[in-house]
C-alpha cells in the first residue's frame, strides 16, 4: 500500500505580551477586560479555528513549547489551491493570526465588545510543498501598534510535518457488501472486502434482497421499533475476516418518542482475530451513537477504546455530532481532543499503530483516522484516511475500516421510526 503526500501545518507555544495590556484588577465597581486572550487562525479555504492566548509578564518564559493550539492537514490540491495567483485585492494566500481581547467584559455596567490586539500574517510560499519539517517560525513579533510604536507581541512557532495518508474508499454503500478500494491518485486497487449480514433472518429481511436500492433497511424495520443484528466483517484479499463490527445494544426509540436518544444509545463492539485461537475475536473499541434533535439533527458518535486494547479503562478517543441530512466526517484527533476535553483524568494517548492504539508512545499525537459518510437515505460511500504511522500491517487498516462502516450504518440506525409522539413529551429527553 502505497500512501498520499499530506502535510501537518500547526500553529504552538502561542503567548502574548505588553506593557499595554493588563489584566482584570477586580476593584469594586470596575471590571475590566478579562485577562484571557484569543486568536482566530485563519487559512483561506479552511474553517476558521480559535484557540487561548495567555498573558505573560516579559520575564516570563513560554512554558510548554509542544503546546499545539491549532492544525491544518493540507493535500496536494489543496496546497496547489493556496499557491494559485488569488484576487486583484488577495493575490496571495496568507496564514493570518488575529488576536483579540478575551472575554466581553463590562464597565459600570455597560457591556464592552472585544478588540482586536492585532493581527500575524505569513504567505504562503513553494518551501510548503518540499514535503520535509520545517519550522517556519518560532519567537516574538510584535503585532500591534500605538502611536507608531509596538504595543504587543506574540510568540508562536508555526511548523509543517510531512502526515502521509492512506485513502480508502467503499465502492459502494455498506449495507450492499461493497470492496473497499485504495485510491491513489486516479487509481483504484482493491484491498478488501466488506460483508454485511443481519441475524435472525425475517420474511422482511428474506425480502429486502428483491427490492430496489432506494428502499433503506431502516425503512423495513420501522413497524419493528427495534434495529439489531446488523454485522460487518472486513475480509483481506485472500478471503480472512480480519476485523468485524456488530451491534451489541440495540438502536431502539426512549420510551413515548421517535428515535434513538442520548439516554439509551446504541452501540457497536468493534473487534479484531484473536492471535493463536481460530474464530475467536478480540474487543478493541465500542462505538456508541444517538439522535440529536434540533433545528438541524444531528447523529452522535461517540468512540472508546476498550480495555482489552490498552492498559486501563475505557478510554475516549473522539465524540463527534455529523449532520443527520447531509452527513459529515467523524474523526480521531488526539490534539483535538485534547483541546477540547473539558475535563482529564490524564493525558491522551500517542497511539503508534491499531494494535497498541491507546499506549503511550513517543510518536507526537495528532489526525488518527477520518471517515466521511452520506446523510441518511443517501448513497454513501465511505471515504477513509488513516494516518500511516498508525498502519504497521494491513490488518490495522482493517480494523479502522470496520470502525467506519459502523459509523455509516449508525446514521441510518438512528433514523426516526415514524411513530407520532405524543404532546407534551417531545422536550422533556
Amino acid at each position: 500500500m502505497d500512501p498520499q503526500a499530506f502535510i501537518r501545518l500547526s500553529i504552538g507555544s502561542l503567548g502574548l505580551r505588553s506593557t499595554g495590556i493588563e489584566p482584570s484588577t477586580g476593584k469594586s465597581g470596575i471590571h475590566r477586560l478579562s485577562s484571557s486572550y484569543v486568536c482566530e487562525i485563519r487559512l483561506r479555504g479552511f474553517p476558521v479555528q480559535t484557540s487561548s492566548v495567555p498573558l505573560i509578564t516579559s520575564a516570563e518564559v513560554i512554558r510548554d513549547a509542544q503546546n499545539i493550539a491549532s492544525s491544518f492537514y493540507l493535500e496536494e490540491s489543496d496546497l496547489k489551491a493556496l499557491l494559485a495567483p488569488g484576487c486583484f485585492y488577495n493575490p496571495h494566500a496568507c496564514l493570518e493570526i488575529a488576536v483579540f481581547s478575551g472575554k466581553k467584559g463590562s464597565h459600570c455596567g455597560v457591556s464592552v465588545k472585544r478588540q482586536q490586539i492585532g493581527i500575524f500574517k505569513m504567505q504562503v510560499g513553494p518551501e510548503w510543498g518540499e514535503r520535509k519539517p520545517l519550522i517556519l517560525f518560532n519567537g516574538w513579533i510584535g503585532i500591534g501598534k500605538n502611536n507608531g510604536k509596538p504595543s504587543a507581541e506574540l510568540h508562536l512557532k508555526v511548523k509543517l510535518d510531512p502526515d502521509p495518508r492512506y485513502v480508502f474508499q467503499f465502492d459502494d454503500i455498506t449495507r450492499l457488501s461493497p470492496q473497499i478500494v485504495q485510491l491513489q491518485g486516479s487509481l483504484k486497487q482493491p484491498i478488501f472486502s466488506c460483508k454485511f449480514s443481519k441475524d435472525r433472518v425475517s420474511q422482511i429481511d428474506a425480502l429486502s434482497n428483491y427490492w430496489p436500492d432506494s428502499i433503506d433497511i431502516s425503512d423495513l424495520e420501522c413497524k419493528k421499533r427495534e434495529r439489531k443484528g446488523w454485522k460487518v466483517k472486513i475480509h483481506d484479499l485472500s478471503g480472512s475476516a480480519v476485523a468485524a463490527a456488530f451491534i451489541t445494544t440495540p438502536f431502539v426509540p426512549s420510551s413515548g418518542y421517535d428515535w434513538v436518544a442520548r439516554s439509551n444509545p446504541g452501540a457497536w463492539l468493534i473487534v479484531r482475530p484473536d492471535v493463536g485461537r481460530s474464530e475467536s475475536w478480540q474487543p478493541w473499541g465500542k462505538l456508541e451513537a444517538w439522535r440529536e434533535r434540533g433545528i438541524k439533527d444531528s447523529v452522535c458518535c461517540r468512540f472508546h477504546l476498550l480495555p482489552e486494547a490498552h492498559d486501563g479503562g475505557n478510554l475516549l478517543m473522539s465524540e463527534i455530532h455529523i449532520n443527520a441530512e447531509k452527513g459529515g466526517e467523524f474523526f480521531i484527533d488526539t490534539e483535538k481532543h485534547m483541546r477540547t476535553a473539558t475535563s482529564a483524568a490524564s493525558p491522551i494517548p500517542s497511539p503508534q499503530s491499531s494494535g497498541d492504539f491507546g499506549a503511550l508512545s513517543p510518536i507526537v499525537g495528532g489526525f488518527v483516522m477520518s471517515c466521511r459518510v452520506q446523510g441518511e437515505g443517501k448513497r454513501s460511500k465511505p471515504l477513509v484516511q488513516l494516518a500511516l504511522r498508525h498502519v504497521t500491517c494491513v490488518e490495522d487498516a482493517a480494523i479502522f475500516m470496520a470502525l467506519a462502516a459502523a459509523v455509516d450504518l449508525s446514521i441510518e440506525a438512528c433514523r426516526p421510526f415514524r411513530r407520532k409522539i405524543k404532546r407534551g413529551f417531545r422536550n422533556s429527553i
